[in-house]
């Protein structure tokens, strides 16, 4: 009983004890972008996107229009959208873990917010 309590209170002191840098990594890895589904308004525009668990992204309006497709990835925890598209490049966002049902408010690097809702993961595909 004695060495399970000093190993638990050891692990515990291990912890508070890692360097920030290594508590900001793991706090930005809990973030899981591949494999979910997001709906917004852009422009007027109702808007589901998709990233799939390769970190390919879909983009269409709710009425089925194609908007746009690229490579989503997470870096020091944000998630940043490559259009396939257009030659803006790389567009990152501020994230937080949000469940299936609830939204939050991001901001790109260039100030801009936008709600987004979380919703079922739904594979999308390339319009043919």
């Amino acid at each position: 009983m004695r060495i399970t309590i000093c190993l638990t209170v050891a692990a515990i002191l291990c912890v508070g004890a890692m360097p920030a840098d290594a508590k900001k990594a793991a706090k930005h890895a809990a973030f899981q972008l591949n494999e979910t589904t997001w709906t917004f308004v852009d422009k007027g525009k109702k808007v589901r996107e998709s990233i799939d668990a390769d970190g390919n992204y879909i983009e269409n309006s709710v009425a089925g229009k194609h908007i746009d497709h690229g490579t989503a990835v997470m870096k020091d925890g944000k998630a940043c959208f490559t259009s396939a598209m257009t030659k803006d490049g790389e567009e990152c966002w501020t994230t937080s873990p949000v469940k299936i049902g609830h939204s939050m408010v991001t901001t790109n690097d260039k100030g801009q917010k936008l709600k987004v809702t979380r919703v079922a993961y739904k594979p999308m595909s390339m319009p043919k």
